[in-house]
């Protein structure tokens, strides 16, 4: 890899070139370069490269999989929205060098520690900054390295710090002298100061310093004397020190700077809900058209799609479904110019994904505009292909009184959503009724239009609602996720099964939220609901989930392809409880007896509302926004509670001007929320522009009931989801009762 290799990159059956690939020295980045393009190159590091597929594993390979054998192919899967990078090397050899290669060094890259991870981001920065490559950085080449990493620093502090660091006085830095020169600009002047408040000696927390620390500040209560040892034991870098059971100002930093220090609480990190309880009792992590890469109506159709959610944790995937040639059924978004995939090769994906990233079950929602011929065929691809994946009887074979629950009978199991020919119970007694089925459910009309708004008839393609017929084979796939049409919540309260669900538009659902909110709370704590973006949504952006999640609404579903608020609130829900995309919902939204209206919250049973009060201190390393030459952030942040309405609030910081790299603020924001257990709290960190709008610099959701309390530092996120090390923002927090 050091030495190089020519292997050949495509894209399609037709673009298939040849590009030179190295590794750097560092291990961490690789260069590559056509071999006509003169100087320009590439380069990506290892740390985007989220996995290494083997063989044929990717769309484009599969497509030229009959000129290059499977053992010369991998596929470099990168982490957030960015595209693969399939390649083709001359060798099987060659190629396996390259897959076991990468593997490797992934690996090394999530075993490194805090330190070690801190070291080799200070390696990056000297490696760029070196312009003549000589190992050695001369006071031109620190000036410059400043202005990249969002230093504005007046000339003379700059050189006295460089002289400083300059310990054999040569005029330039060396790999060590560099490393002091930025500790000593990286000093954290903000956690020194709560350091020595708690310190006796001002050098040291000796353990009952820390153990008062712990208590007064991070408010912990049970086991504080053996949750301090553990804190030494684990983050302190002196082996004097911990022979002391004492923590240095570097042990402090590096405990701050952890997971444990996080504001994210880690016990809520990994799976700890009941997950026994009946499916209509969670949110669903859940996507819309899972198939489209892009827009609505001439975006790309691609299995990666599923891969993608399905690696995120999404439980619920869409497929819409068309007759296509050869008997085989499609996969597109209808009466557009959007791609087309077979059917068979989303189940195939699905088949193999579905459990990569939790084990409970995924839902598969059907949308079905195929012939009875080609119904049957799609009936055949799931039960040949899925197996005993995909559930198609109740369990125990008898006849169920309610949902299941994710957890021991479904786990690893897919279950359809779709029309049914009969309810659950005649088909198991054997009754089966005409195959004619009642009307297309809303969400099967060809192009969505809500009713609030201006009819557009160049893009409106209304279909007549019409009886469909279904095959009796695809209709015994479907046995807990009945899709029917919506008439009312009094109608659904006295007629429907517990098995069956409806879709609302993200319009209709909202105007039942604000019509007969409670309602629609108490119909989502017996039965599943599905809420989608509007058909107008053609680019493929999304509506605000937390509207839908505080009626109860379980399968809220959005296009994952689009960064946002949007995508950055479910992440935010669905990053406690393991990730499995499963979060059970508040007990006054599962209990039938109780009424919880969204619109007024206080007049719930057990209202206890809360004050959040968070002081910004500062900010650290944040990234560059704008490349141009120079440009430095003027970093201000905002606040955000997404909740009931009653909670919705947004507060800022001041802009600091110049000074991404370590902004101070001191700002306390303030905060009453009403409902804890539905608020999520996003923090965003923006480059002030007073003329334009200001430009988004990284963000953090995380629900409300997750923060942990104390100094905390908060990880940032790009727009992309993805983390940004090692840029955090350190605050305090503190949470009260108002009642």
């Amino acid at each position: 890899m050091f030495v190089g290799t020519v292997m050949r990159k495509i894209k399609s059956r037709t673009w298939k070139k040849q590009r030179y690939f190295r590794l750097q020295e560092d291990c961490m980045t690789i260069w590559y370069k056509s071999k006509k393009a003169g100087n320009a190159h590439s380069t990506f590091s290892v740390g985007d490269v989220e996995a290494v597929r083997e063989g044929h594993q990717s769309e484009v390979l599969l497509s030229i999989a009959d000129e290059f054998p499977p053992d010369r192919c991998f596929t470099l899967v990168f982490r957030g929205r960015r595209g693969n990078l399939d390649l083709v090397a001359e060798s099987a050899a060659e190629a396996q060098s390259w897959i076991k290669g990468i593997r490797k060094l992934i690996d090394n890259l999530e075993n490194m520690g805090q330190r070690e991870k801190l070291d080799q981001w200070i390696c990056d920065w000297f490696k760029k900054a070196d312009k003549n490559r000589d190992g050695q950085m001369n006071f031109k080449e620190v000036r410059n390295l400043l202005k990249m990493m969002n230093v504005d620093m007046n000339e003379h502090h700059a050189l006295r710090l460089f002289t400083m660091a300059d310990k054999s006085q040569s005029g330039t830095l060396e790999d060590d002298e560099f490393v002091l020169f930025y500790k000593m600009l990286t000093q954290r002047e903000d956690v020194l100061r709560v350091f020595q408040e708690y310190s006796s000696d001002g050098q040291k927390l000796m353990l009952q310093d820390l153990k008062d620390f712990l208590r007064e500040e991070q408010l912990h209560e049970d086991g504080v004397q053996q949750y301090a040892l553990k804190l030494i034991e684990r983050y302190e870098p002196s082996d004097t020190a911990k022979m002391l059971q004492a923590m240095t100002f570097d042990g402090f930093l590096m405990y701050l700077s952890s997971s444990e220090g996080s504001i994210f609480n880690p016990n809520m990190v990994d799976l700890y809900q009941d997950m026994t309880q009946p499916l209509c009792h969670y949110f669903i992590s859940s996507s819309h058209n899972t198939y489209l890469l892009e827009d609505q109506i001439r975006g790309h159709s691609s299995v990666e799609g599923y891969i993608r959610a399905l690696k995120r944790g999404c439980r619920c995937v869409e497929v819409d479904c068309w007759d296509g040639p050869n008997g085989e059924p499609i996969v597109y978004h209808g009466h557009t110019f959007t791609s087309k995939i077979f059917f068979k090769d989303v189940v195939t994906v699905l088949g193999n994904y579905a459990f990569k990233a939790s084990q409970y079950p995924v839902i598969l929602s059907i949308e079905n505009h195929c012939s009875v011929e080609q119904q049957k065929v799609m009936a055949q691809h799931l039960t040949q292909i899925l197996g005993d994946k995909l559930l198609k009887s109740p369990l125990d074979g008898k006849i169920p009184i309610g949902l299941p629950s994710p957890e021991v009978s479904l786990e690893r199991k897919i279950l359809l959503k779709g029309k049914k020919i009969c309810g659950l119970e005649n088909c198991m007694n054997g009754v089966v009724d005409d195959p004619l089925m009642g009307e297309v459910s809303d969400e099967e009309d060809t192009a969505e239009i809500d009713d609030d708004h201006h009819r557009n008839d160049s893009i409106r393609h209304r279909v007549k609602k019409s009886k469909q017929r279904l095959s009796k084979e695809l209709s015994d796939c479907v046995v807990y996720c009945k899709s029917v049409h919506f008439s009312s919540f009094k109608h659904s309260q006295i007629h429907s099964k517990f098995y069956e669900i409806s879709s609302f538009t993200e319009s209709k659902a909202r105007k039942h939220i604000r019509e007969a909110g409670s309602e629609f709370v108490l119909h989502n704590a017996r039965q599943l609901s599905r809420v989608y973006p509007s058909g107008l949504r053609t680019d493929s952006s999304n509506f605000n989930p937390q509207d839908m999640w505080n009626a109860g609404c379980q399968i809220v579903a959005l296009n994952f392809q689009t960064a946002g608020v949007e995508m950055d609130l479910n992440d935010g829900l669905f990053s406690q409880n393991g990730h499995c995309g499963y979060i059970l919902k508040p007990t006054f939204m599962r209990n039938t007896d109780e009424r919880f209206d969204p619109e007024n919250p206080q007049n719930r049973d057990g209202y206890k509302p809360l004050s959040l009060s968070v002081q910004v201190i500062s900010g650290q390393q944040l990234p560059k926004v704008n490349i141009k030459e120079g440009s430095i952030i003027d970093p201000l942040v905002r606040v955000e509670i997404h909740g009931v309405p009653l909670d919705q609030a947004k507060q800022e910081t001041r802009y600091i001007d110049n000074n991404g790299f370590n902004p101070v603020w001191h700002d306390t924001l303030q905060f009453t929320i009403h409902v804890p257990e539905l608020a999520l709290v996003r923090f965003v960190v923006e480059d002030y522009d007073k003329t334009s709008k200001n430009d988004f610099v990284g963000q953090f959701t995380l629900p409300f009931i997750c923060i942990q309390p104390g100094y905390r530092h908060i990880h940032l996120l790009s727009k992309d989801g993805t983390s940004i090390p090692p840029s955090s923002l350190f605050v305090h927090v503190r949470i009260t009762k108002l009642m």
